[in-house]
């Protein structure tokens, strides 16, 4: 929920793309201006690039100055300059209603189906921040300590670092609510009376604290035997594939993209398949998991040693056993692959993830594919109004159709059954995250 209230923030904010958003509440004690952190290069279907914490202030990788004072002298209250305040409030409340009633004989059957969902905050924000100019005067009196284990360790890893110059903070706690329910009733008369009726309810709800950070900018530092200086100016990177002619514009950019890191993936064994498929599968049902799983692809991705992968799930074991015993490349290449799909599925919904399991069960994903990449053929991002092949949203089951239907809208764009689309300004990262698990699974399920 705190990623959702979140990107909210920011997007009321309209603070720009070069906001990094903080993944968990628990990450804002070390994310605060002068922390040290890494970001990792943002992929098509993120609207905000990843970090990982170094767990390190500047000041504490900078060899001593002549007059001895420490950073916290120099920038007191950590950088704090006068904090901008303002206020962010949202409130939501919707409410769908519907009935049907369908005369077949000998039996009648009758539909009845409402849905609601509200959410609720107002957020008292500061942003801090520390100018750059005082850090770039900084970097003439302090040079960095090539000795020190993390700064040696980032060497060989080939990581760059980079510095929060800049948070937006909650000024006073803050309660966040948000509620969901869908409720249906199903009658059937035939011949005898049968009534059964479901409800579903969500009721979620976060207590961010005071002086928690939410989101930040960073700016890159460049590192050369001790000296190091600010990057102002740094370049946004490509990749240098090509698309082999599938397709254009962005979807081409997204093809790319998957194949460059996925490829490993569309040559493993039908054994080792299965056994991968079924841990994707267990962390899209169980959140625990899916931390678990990413938190060990990052160590064997980010250790410039060995990575010893051990777990207690009997869902996880098989795969991780797999890889442990993996040579170096293969293991880097998997574990890059896994977490670039651990990535995606990050970004969909749970709601989502419950109905891409559905649709493995009814052996529908290749033409859901098929589908999300036709509206992708598209540049979603200008033109939101647009026809799909009205076929690729034919299946042999009316629910197959519905439940499709309902799992792209969760991206933010409206179906028609006549292949009608209407997508919303920023439908593109979520609908992009979409197709890579689409992908993914396809690839998986030989």
């Amino acid at each position: 929920m705190i990623k959702k209230v979140i990107q909210s923030i920011v997007n009321q904010m309209g603070s720009g793309s070069d906001l990094v958003l903080v993944h968990s509440i628990l990450d804002q004690e070390q994310i605060r201006p002068l922390c040290l952190v890494t970001i990792q290069e943002k992929k098509m279907f993120q609207k905000s690039p990843h970090y990982r914490r170094a767990r390190f202030k500047l000041e504490d990788v900078l060899l001593p100055g002549e007059d001895d004072k420490s950073t916290e002298s120099l920038f007191p209250k950590g950088g704090h300059r006068e904090p901008m305040q303002f206020t962010v409030t949202k409130s939501v409340n919707d409410r769908v209603d519907g009935n049907l009633s369908l005369p077949v004989e000998p039996a009648n059957i009758e539909v009845n189906a409402a849905a609601s969902a509200s959410k609720e905050w107002s957020i008292k924000l500061e942003m801090n921040h520390i100018p750059v100019q005082e850090i770039q005067a900084l970097s003439t009196k302090r040079k960095i300590n090539m000795n020190h284990s993390f700064i040696q360790q980032l060497q060989k890893s080939g990581e760059r670092l980079h510095m929060v110059y800049e948070t937006i903070e909650t000024s006073e706690d803050t309660t966040c609510k948000a509620s969901s329910e869908t409720g249906g009733g199903l009658k059937t008369w035939i011949y005898a009376k049968l009534c059964a009726k479901g409800t579903r309810e969500k009721k979620q709800s976060i207590t961010i604290p005071k002086g928690c950070t939410l989101a930040f900018r960073v700016i890159p530092l460049d590192i050369t035997d001790g000296s190091w200086d600010l990057d102002y100016f740094t370049p946004q990177t490509k990749s240098l594939l090509v698309s082999d002619g599938f397709s254009t514009g962005k979807l081409g950019e997204l093809e790319v993209e998957v194949r460059g890191t996925c490829q490993v993936l569309s040559k493993l064994s039908l054994d080792v398949s299965v056994i991968l498929l079924k841990a994707i599968k267990a962390v899209m049902r169980d959140r625990n998991l899916f931390q678990e799983l990413t938190q060990k692809m990052e160590a064997v991705l980010h250790e410039t040693g060995s990575c010893e992968l051990k777990t207690e799930s009997p869902d996880l074991k098989n795969l991780l056993s797999i890889l442990q015993y993996s040579s170096r490349q293969l293991l880097l290449q998997m574990a890059g692959a896994i977490a670039y799909v651990l990535d995606a599925l990050d970004e969909l919904t749970e709601d989502q993830l419950l109905l891409l399991l559905e649709s493995l069960e009814e052996k529908i994903v290749p033409q859901q594919l098929k589908l999300v990449a036709a509206i992708l053929e598209h540049n979603i991002e200008k033109k939101v109004n647009f026809r799909v092949d009205a076929s690729l949203l034919s299946f042999s089951q009316e629910k197959e159709q519905e439940l499709t239907i309902a799992m792209v809208e969760m991206s933010g764009v409206t179906l028609q059954k006549d292949g009608s689309v209407v997508c919303m300004e920023d439908a593109f990262p979520a609908l992009a995250a979409l197709c890579v698990s689409l992908y993914v699974l396809c690839v998986l399920n030989k």
